[in-house]
């Protein structure tokens, strides 16, 4: 069936008030109220617009231009002032006092791996690595707040939510040093993690394409929430920075998530910078939330070193999303990036060093909520003096472990692709065997699994 016949047939079914589902059965189609209206031209004495293109405006003889700057910037929403107080005692945090140390402790899990990887950088022993410093509640307080099977499309500094979701030290370590252990088999850069296991998709070094992904899945987990009433609903989770939101792929996922109403919630994590570029020099509008009300979708502004707020709104839109057969959610969360952007930048030559200590001291999610769990007498020095120490140990022994683990076997520079090798990728196996044969100084194997009876096992099996 081609793509116009079944367009035609989306829109025949739209006029008629319902949707058919992959399974052949029928649901209603509930468009948005501002796009409800009489397919008439319009009237002498109409008091709104009917044109299909901007339907319910209301006529005006004012000729006023909307100016932006003129308007009240979105409100950011929070639970939790920056001296660990609610602010709203009466609705409180929604998270149990176990639950809130077991954040916590992940947080400064993650500060600590970050710490020593990046100095383990410095040192020549791992070739790259980014930070999450400043954003450790954006990651993990989302990811908290989610169900396991919810599909996730992370961008590079979302450790965090593998972390939350179960992503032991080990595998960290495994993916940096890329050896025999690591599930990507060596064949990504550092920190690109990946997990199948907890419904995570491989990161991807270029730039924004995990937004349209997760739009296009979102699409499928609609069909698959509708053919599959008794099982659990589940959404797509897309996570991206504000310097990602100016690239193409983040207007045409917001679109197509907004047309197909599908079931995804957009986290854009607004940490003042895209690499070298901080925001003013990226966008003049009211951040990236002032873009949700354009393509048609809910919005928020969320606080996010408030790990109460983060929780709280990542729960509520992923009930929205899976309102009236599914919906897309924008969330700006809005934080600061106390570390150079990667381990190849020094973002002291764009920005200065007082700006980040500033932050660094006034707040962060970290110490603001440590300030709630001692205000509640569930935390004191004595207990983060043995966090930070008993972790510290964790991280250096799964780092020492990954570091002496073998190298992947050479064959998986060749598999991987086509389900056999083809003719070229035989002579090129080949190939590289006879120069490791030649110059066995130059090509020492010795460090990867199996050596170079790899590619012998390789050609012996493809023959």
């Amino acid at each position: 069936m081609s793509f116009r016949y079944t367009s035609r047939i989306i829109r025949a079914q739209r006029l008629l008030g319902t949707q058919t589902c992959l399974n052949g059965s029928r649901t209603a189609f509930i468009p948005p109220v501002w796009q409800r209206c009489r397919g008439v031209a319009s009237t002498p004495n109409a008091e709104k617009v009917l044109f299909p293109g901007a339907l319910n405006s209301e006529f005006t003889d004012k000729l006023d231009f909307i100016q932006p700057s003129q308007e009240k910037a979105i409100p950011t929403y929070r639970v939790m002032n920056q001296y660990g107080e609610i602010i709203d005692k009466e609705i409180g945090v929604e998270t149990e006092d176990d639950e809130a140390l077991l954040i916590y402790k992940n947080m400064v899990k993650l500060s600590i791996m970050d710490l020593l990887m990046f100095e383990a950088q410095r040192q020549g022993r791992l070739s790259f690595y980014m930070v999450s410093a400043g954003e450790e509640g954006i990651s993990i307080g989302s990811a908290s707040a989610l169900h396991p099977s919810d599909v996730a499309f992370c961008q590079y500094r979302e450790a965090g939510v593998y972390l939350q979701r179960g992503f032991q030290l080990s595998d960290f370590m495994n993916q940096l040093f890329a050896n025999a252990k690591d599930n990507g088999l060596g064949r990504n850069m550092p920190v690109h993690y990946g997990s199948k296991e907890l419904n995570i998709h491989t990161i991807s070094s270029t730039l924004a394409t995990q937004i349209p992904q997760a739009a296009g899945a979102a699409y499928a987990l609609k069909m698959q929430n509708i053919q599959n009433p008794d099982q659990p609903s589940r959404v797509a989770v897309c996570y991206f920075g504000e310097g990602a939101a100016s690239e193409g792929d983040f207007h045409a996922a917001l679109n197509i998530a907004a047309t197909r109403q599908v079931p995804c919630i957009f986290i854009c994590r607004n940490n003042g910078y895209a690499i070298s570029t901080p925001t003013s020099d990226q966008y003049r509008g009211d951040g990236i939330a002032s873009r949700g009300a354009g393509y048609g979708i809910a919005t928020l502004r969320v606080d996010g070193n408030d790990i109460f707020a983060v929780r709280r709104a990542t729960k509520t839109a992923r009930k929205l999303a899976l309102e009236n057969g599914g919906q897309p959610i924008l969330i700006e969360m809005m934080a600061y990036r106390v570390g150079h952007h990667s381990t190849s930048d020094d973002s002291f030559a764009y920005r200065q060093r007082v700006e980040v200590e500033d932050w660094k001291r006034r707040d962060n999610p970290i110490t603001r909520l440590r300030k709630w769990l001692e205000g509640r007498q569930l935390w004191d020095d004595a207990a983060e003096k043995e966090l930070r120490s008993s972790t510290r140990k964790q991280v250096l022994r799964a780092f020492e472990a990954a570091e002496k683990e073998k190298k992947p076997s050479i064959r998986n520079a060749f598999e991987g692709v086509w389900e056999d090798l083809t003719a070229e990728q035989r002579a090129h196996v080949k190939e590289m065997r006879d120069i490791i044969a030649r110059y066995p100084k130059e090509y020492d194997v010795d460090g990867f699994e199996g050596g170079v009876k790899g590619l012998d096992d390789l050609l012996q099996e493809n023959k």
